[in-house]
């Protein structure tokens, strides 16, 4: 497991359904704050953060009850990261800035693959484009 995946896994387990409620409040706000992430050497993190907003919204508001808590808890924690403004890379350092964030984001979307896939597909989400590298 790698490093960062391992951060993900830790974090998460501080993700009650509480916290995960709280995180619901704000979403709308932080949705329009990530829609203007310029990341050009991550130009999927943005769709990723949407589709991960979406599938918590989905899931804590109980629209979609087949997702595991513990990717409910993973997303949140990757919400809460790209959210706060200092993280293990600061956002100032140019073209690397976004760099933990997305890998943040693949982490929990690649740990979760199966549910999520399923998820996106329930929501006429294409899965290969939120996952694409490209």
């Amino acid at each position: 497991m790698s490093e960062i995946a391992k951060f993900v896994n830790r974090g998460a387990t501080s993700i009650t359904p509480s916290v995960a409620e709280n995180v619901l409040r704000h979403l709308p706000q932080w949705k329009l704050e990530f829609t203007q992430i310029n990341a050009p050497k991550f130009p999927h993190l943005v769709d990723q953060l949407e589709f991960l907003a979406d599938a918590v919204e989905d899931a804590v508001e109980g629209a979609y009850k087949e997702l595991p808590f513990v990717a409910i808890a993973q997303a949140v924690f990757a919400l809460l990261y790209a959210h706060k403004k200092m993280g293990i890379i600061p956002e100032g350092i140019l073209e690397l800035g976004r760099a933990d964030d997305s890998s943040v984001v693949r982490a929990v979307l690649i740990q979760n693959e199966q549910a999520f896939a399923i998820y996106a597909g329930k929501q006429g989400v294409d899965w290969r484009q939120i996952t694409s590298l490209a």
